[in-house]
């Protein structure tokens, strides 16, 4: 330990051990970057004003510095260390810098009022909310949100009315959800701002693989914040945000004929997938 980590550290006394805990451990790790990298001080200057830069490209719609966290796999590397849980649970994923509040809708509503309703391909996804036992949870809030066959998501767009590609719905009484909706397909993260030029700068693509946002509540039991993937995706290997598991990819059904049990036209795909939610007193030690 340097002379200077040590004064600095001498002075992380906050009545709060915990917060002591994080700004030392984060002191000292910076302190060993410099010492590795030895950045100069334009490198340094040039940093700190990426982070500026940064603050400056968030709104209530966007959060670069979520960006940021998910391309370097640090929001994949938090939820990890947070979500331990039962094997069969149903595993987070990262929530992404582009959730907002969604409308409440009635079950087996379509969330695609835009004009990708016409160019995508038709979508029924359903499936059931759990618990780990595989007991039905009814009245459980299921929070859709999904980018437009074009890559983009409504607060980006504006041919896209507010709330569209989103849904706020609360399972029967066997747990189950069920929406329509168009396909949603691989697109390129935001790269009009630091988190593209981090992106360019170190030779990485922008793209992520094509999937739906999912925020689960249910009494009693954790929030579960997650992603479903299309299996088949170029981009699931290589997802920008680092967010993809074997477990949140699923397998799109396509039907040419039929479609009346969902109130839906053919051609059309058709998604399933079940949710397991963790007690809230779930503990290592209950395993």
């Amino acid at each position: 330990m340097t002379p200077l980590l040590r004064q600095v550290l001498g002075q992380v006394n906050s009545p709060d051990p915990r917060l002591n805990e994080i700004v030392s451990a984060l002191v000292t790790h910076l302190h060993a970057f410099v010492e590795e990298v030895r950045p100069t001080e334009r490198e340094w200057i040039a940093g700190l004003d990426f982070l500026i830069e940064t603050g400056r490209m968030c709104t209530p719609e966007r959060n670069e510095f979520i960006l940021l966290s998910d391309m370097l796999g640090l929001t994949s590397a938090v939820d990890d260390v947070n979500h331990a849980g039962p094997k069969n649970m149903t595993p987070s994923s990262v929530e992404g810098p582009f959730h907002s509040p969604a409308p409440e809708r009635d079950l087996g509503a379509w969330i695609s009022f835009g004009p990708e309703r016409e160019r995508g391909m038709p979508t029924v996804v359903h499936g059931r909310v759990l618990d780990c036992d595989g007991t039905p949870l009814a009245d459980a809030q299921v929070d859709l949100w999904q980018a437009n066959d074009t890559g983009l998501y409504d607060t980006q767009d504006e041919t896209q009315d507010k709330g569209n590609l989103r849904g706020l719905f609360t399972t029967d009484a066997d747990g189950r959800y069920w929406f329509r909706t168009i396909r949603p397909s691989s697109y390129p993260v935001p790269t009009d701002g630091t988190g593209g030029k981090l992106l360019h700068a170190i030779g990485r693509h922008p793209m992520r693989p094509a999937h739906l946002h999912y925020r689960v509540t249910a009494a009693g039991h954790r929030t579960l914040t997650t992603h479903v993937f299309l299996a088949g995706d170029p981009y699931l290997d290589s997802d920008a945000a680092f967010a993809v598991k074997d477990e949140l990819i699923c397998h799109p059904v396509a039907h040419d004929d039929g479609g009346e049990q969902w109130d839906i036209d053919a051609p059309y795909e058709e998604i399933g997938f079940d949710l397991k939610l963790v007690p809230d007193d779930w503990t290592e030690e209950k395993a």
